[in-house]
Formats: structure tokens, C-alpha cells, sequence
């Protein structure tokens, strides 16, 4: 982490010593710094000499220096650097220069800062996670902060994302960061794009490349139509697309690339859908993120910023009218009532498989009809969209106009045998994370649904997941779909429906309108279910490249090479996610 003369990461280290050492460099650079800047005025002269246009340059990167302290002083993991970085701002700001302030109000626009757990209360446990993300990154970002509800969820993420990005694999560090900067510009994610377009630099990439998709390699291009499917409409992806990516030319890819570059894809996919589902807000030395200007005296809220007061909470604000607290606790009951009644059901009486297809097919078609957007149609902006071509290309609903695709019995494909076993011989151990992921994220449940506690959540849980596969044709032969409708309401159905197929129309008021007295870390639960089935949208790709993959090996090899291996079996079964809906083989 350089700038100029400056290195930041020494604060990296767990090393108190070492940490100390590098505060020092920067504070002396900043000081220097500071001497080439005069004192800022309310209305500064304009640009009319070489030397001023020399001075607004070291402005320029004074003030990224000053952004990053601000970071450090509100969200470094070891309370040294926190204090330290506070203590060089407030030297600066003697000198009369002007410093940053935070925007916004904490990691995310959609939870009360004050819900959130603030750097420096952490427990031991929850430390040492903040401070290997920290050592890892260079920074503790929004995402981790708002993750946190879920501490076993939040070590299995950090652990695979980790994998994925800094550790061995087929992929360079560069062409990593740039797949991820690909993906999440797909969903105009900006907040994702900022962050790894600083860490595509730091580890060396060409910033041409950030100048649009047509400066980078051909090869990346060439996933870019990979990209476009995956993100928008995965159902549509064939064998065909894969051969064109792996035929032998000077721009091809290997398997085991294209695993490692799919793997990376679906999971900034996911997490775009994340960070928009939870409303995280932008990184506090990124843009959007901090402002020199003075706080308005007149505005009350600014202030309030500043000092870590909100002046309204927004837990109680609904756009729709007040709702009062019997209201969200008579959903509540009603929502429990449902659950024992659907479970006495299912005691008393099962469905017919033929009543249950029906169930099925009925839900799907309504699926197609929740409208997953507030919002008029916005295109992205030019910081975005450079990263991807074909940016009118989006989300549409699969069963439109009469157009019929299969519905896929998820009884006929696991994750088991067409995913775990070709990623883990492809790319070693990533099968195993991913797998582990999954697990956390379809099992998490605190027992507790709003105020109450001890409760069986398991066929809530299981509604939420089937719901989001029925949305892409997936069936699950043994569930009575008719139980979505009794658990699930249509503004639920309208949030999952947005943070899944166009996570960028996501807004507050979606986020407000369901489960008005859930715990936020309950609503979380969703988001992460969710995400999980987003990510889930490689399996179609595992499954054709494993069969791409058999023909090579038949052309090339005995045909008993890779027949009956017991070690591509595993232990774990899971099923395909919604864009395995096309199985060619």
C-alpha cells in the first residue's frame, strides 16, 4: 500500500512495534505535506500558474492521506492506530487545514449505526476475525462490519474470500481483482467496483485497463459474455459457451482457470446483491464515503453525523405510514400461527406428487409476477459501465410471453457430483469452502423470530430457499409448495425477488416493508440465503465443464481414466442452484 513515499502496510502488522514505526513515516509525511499546502481558503483563486496547479495536486493527495487516516482512526482494529491516526488528524487540522468527516450513518443506509457492533467493543473471538480481515486487506470494510451479525457466517466468508483473492490458484492476482471489478460492475455495484479497483492497483495491474473492458487482455473480454449470462439470466447458459472459451487459440482458457474465474464471478455477484440488499454504505476514504466541507449549521442531521447522533431512527420510520407496535407483533403471532397449523397439516395429510407438481407450477407463474422494482429504469453510470459491454442487457423473467423452459427436478443434479468434486480437482480446497458456505448459510437460525425464542425455524428457512429456486423453474419434489403462499408475504416476496434478479433497484422502503419486527440480524438471515443461491449460479457451468471435460479426456486418454473415482465422491450432497436449470450432456 503506497503512495508516494508513504507505506501503510506496516499497520498491517501484529507487531505493536512495527505498527508504531509506520505511524511515524506517516505522520511525517503528512506534516511534510502539509508545509506545501497554505491553509484553506473559503474561496481559493483560480488555477493560473504552474505552481498552483502544483499546489492542488499535493492537495489532492494531502487529502487521500487524510481520508485513509480518517478510516483508520474509526475502523483499524487495533486501538494503537485508531488513537494514532485521530491524534495526526487534529495536528493537521491545528495547522489549519481543513480534514474529512464521515458521511452517512455507519456501514449501512438500512440498520442503525447504534444496532451495529462498533470497532474497539468487540469480544476476543469477533478481534481476531477484524484483525485477519484487517491484515489481509489493509482495511475492516462495511461488509465485514454488517456481516458480524453472523459470526460463523462472517469466518467462513472471510476464509473463502481470502482463498479466492491472496492465495495459490490458476489466476494472477491481478486478472482476480479485475474478474471481480467485471462482476460487480454487471450489477452497478460501485461500492464493490471503487475497492478493488485500489486493490487491482496495488497488486500491480496496468490502469489502462480501468480505462474500459476493450483496454484489457482479450481473454478477459472474452468472459465477458460469460459475465453478462451469469449475472442476469443463467438459465440460458449451454455447453457452447464454455467450448467457445476453451477451444485452443492464443486467448483461451484452461479448466482450471475458467473454474477459478467462474467461482470469482458468482461470488461478486452474490455479494453485489449483498451489499444492495443490506444497504451498505460506501468505504469512509472512498468516494461518497467522507466530505471536507463544514458541516451546515442549519441542517441539524449533518451535525448530527458528526458527532455520532442520529436525529431520527430510522428503525421506526415506515414510508408507507406509522405502524404501530401491535400491528408488527399481531404479524408476528399470525406468521407462528401459520407454521403450526401448515406443521399439523403435514401430520395429518400429504399431498399427492401430481397436487404438489401443480402446487408447483402455480407458484412459479405467480413468481413471474412480483414486480421487483419501485423505480424507473436507470442506467449506469460511465464508471461502471466501462467495465462491461452490452449494458442494456439485464434481468428477465424466463417464462415471459409464452416462452416455456423445463422445469428441473432438483432430484436429478447435485452439487455432489457435477460441482464439489471438478472444483476441488480443478482448484484445490475452494470446493470445500464453498461447500462449507452453503451449509452455514441454509442452516443458520438463533431460534428466535422476533421476540420470541426457542422457536423451529426450519420450515420458514425452507420456504425462503425453495421460494428463490421456484423463481428460476427449480423444483423439489418432496415440498408442498402451497406452504410460500401461507408463510411468505408479497412485500417479502418483492425484496427477495429485487436482491436476487436486479439486487441495484433494491431500496429502503423494500427493506422496511417485511418483518417490521424481526431483528435486523433475523432479516440478515434471508439476505445471506439469499446471496448463497446467487453464488449458487456456477453449478451449471460445474456440470457442463465436467461434461466438456470427459470428452477431452475420451479423445485423449483411456476412457476408464475418470470413470467410477471414488475420490470425486464427497460426503456432502447439495443441490443445483437456479441456473442449472439446462443440463446438456
Amino acid at each position: 500500500m503506497e503512495e508516494g513515499e508513504v507505506r501503510w502496510d506496516g499497520l498491517c502488522s501484529r507487531d505493536a512495534s512495527t505498527r508504531d514505526a509506520a505511524l511515524e513515516n506517516i505522520r511525517q509525511a503528512v506534516l511534510r505535506r502539509t508545509a506545501q499546502i497554505s491553509p484553506v481558503k473559503e474561496d481559493p483563486p483560480p488555477e493560473s500558474s504552474e505552481g498552483h496547479l502544483a499546489s492542488a495536486t499535493a492537495l489532492e493527495r494531502l487529502n487521500e492521506m487524510l481520508a485513509r487516516l480518517l478510516m483508520l482512526s474509526k475502523r483499524c482494529p487495533f486501538r494503537d492506530v485508531r488513537e494514532k491516526s485521530a491524534s495526526v488528524l487534529s495536528n493537521v487540522q491545528e495547522l489549519g487545514i481543513r480534514i474529512p468527516r464521515p458521511l452517512g450513518h455507519g456501514p449501512s443506509r438500512f440498520i442503525p449505526e447504534k444496532e451495529i457492533l462498533q470497532v474497539g467493543n468487540e469480544d476476543a473471538q469477533m478481534h481476531t476475525l477484524f484483525a485477519d480481515s484487517f491484515a489481509t486487506l489493509g482495511r475492516l470494510d462495511n461488509i465485514t462490519l454488517v456481516m458480524v451479525f453472523h459470526p460463523q457466517y462472517l469466518g467462513s466468508f472471510l476464509k473463502t474470500q481470502h482463498y479466492l483473492l491472496q492465495m495459490d490458484g490458476p489466476l494472477p492476482l491481478h486478472y482476480r481483482h479485475y474478474i471481480g471489478i467485471m462482476a460487480a460492475a454487471r450489477h452497478q455495484c460501485s461500492y464493490l467496483v471503487n475497492l478493488h479497483v485500489n486493490d487491482f492497483l496495488h497488486v500491480g495491474g496496468d490502469p489502462k485497463w480501468l480505462n474500459g473492458l476493450e483496454n484489457a487482455p482479450h481473454k478477459l473480454q472474452n468472459l465477458g459474455e460469460l459475465n453478462k449470462i451469469l449475472a442476469h439470466r443463467p438459465w440460458l447458459i449451454t455447453k457452447e459457451h464454455i467450448e467457445q472459451l476453451l477451444k485452443t487459440e492464443e486467448h483461451s482458457w484452461s479448466l482450471a482457470e475458467l473454474i477459478h474465474a467462474v467461482v470469482l464471478l458468482t461470488h461478486y455477484h452474490s455479494l453485489a446483491s449483498f451489499t444492495f440488499g443490506c444497504g451498505i454504505s460506501p468505504e469512509i476514504h472512498c468516494e461518497g464515503g467522507h466530505t471536507f466541507k463544514l458541516p451546515s449549521v442549519s441542517n441539524y442531521c449533518i451535525c448530527d453525523i458528526t458527532n455520532g447522533n442520529h436525529g431520527v431512527d430510522e428503525t421506526h420510520v415506515s414510508p408507507a405510514g406509522s405502524i404501530s407496535t401491535t400491528e408488527s407483533f399481531c404479524e408476528v403471532e399470525a406468521l407462528m400461527e401459520k407454521m403450526k397449523k401448515l406443521q399439523e397439516c403435514r401430520d395429518e395429510e400429504e399431498a399427492s406428487q401430481e397436487e404438489m407438481a401443480t402446487r408447483f407450477e402455480r407458484e412459479k407463474r405467480e413468481s413471474m409476477s412480483v414486480c421487483c422494482s419501485e423505480d424507473e429504469e436507470s442506467a449506469p453510470t460511465r464508471d461502471v459501465s466501462r467495465h462491461f459491454e452490452d449494458t442494456s442487457y439485464g434481468y428477465k423473467d424466463f417464462s415471459r410471453h409464452g416462452m416455456h423452459v423445463p422445469t428441473f427436478r432438483v432430484q436429478d443434479y447435485s452439487w455432489e457430483d457435477h460441482g464439489y468434486s471438478l472444483v476441488n480437482r480443478l482448484y484445490p480446497d475452494v470446493g470445500q469452502l464453498i461447500d462449507e458456505k452453503f451449509h452455514i448459510a441454509y442452516d443458520l437460525t438463533y431460534n428466535t423470530m422476533a421476540m420470541h425464542k426457542d422457536v423451529d425455524t426450519s420450515m420458514l428457512r425452507r420456504a425462503i430457499w425453495n421460494y428463490i429456486h421456484c423463481m428460476f423453474g427449480i423444483r423439489y419434489d418432496d415440498y408442498d409448495y402451497g406452504e410460500i403462499n401461507q408463510l411468505l408475504d408479497r412485500s417479502f416476496k418483492v425484496y427477495i425477488k429485487t436482491v436476487v434478479c436486479t439486487p441495484e433497484k433494491t431500496t429502503k422502503r423494500m427493506y422496511d416493508s417485511f418483518w417490521r419486527q424481526f431483528k435486523h440480524s433475523e432479516k440478515k438471515d434471508t439476505r445471506l440465503m439469499a446471496d448463497e443461491q446467487a453464488n449458487g449460479s456456477n453449478h451449471v457451468w460445474y456440470q457442463h465443464l465436467n461434461s466438456w471435460r470427459k470428452k477431452m479426456l475420451n479423445e485423449k486418454e483411456k476412457p476408464s481414466s475418470t470413470k467410477n473415482d471414488p475420490k470425486r465422491r464427497c460426503r456432502h450432497h447439495w443441490t443445483a442452484d437456479h441456473s442449472g436449470m439446462i443440463v446438456t450432456d
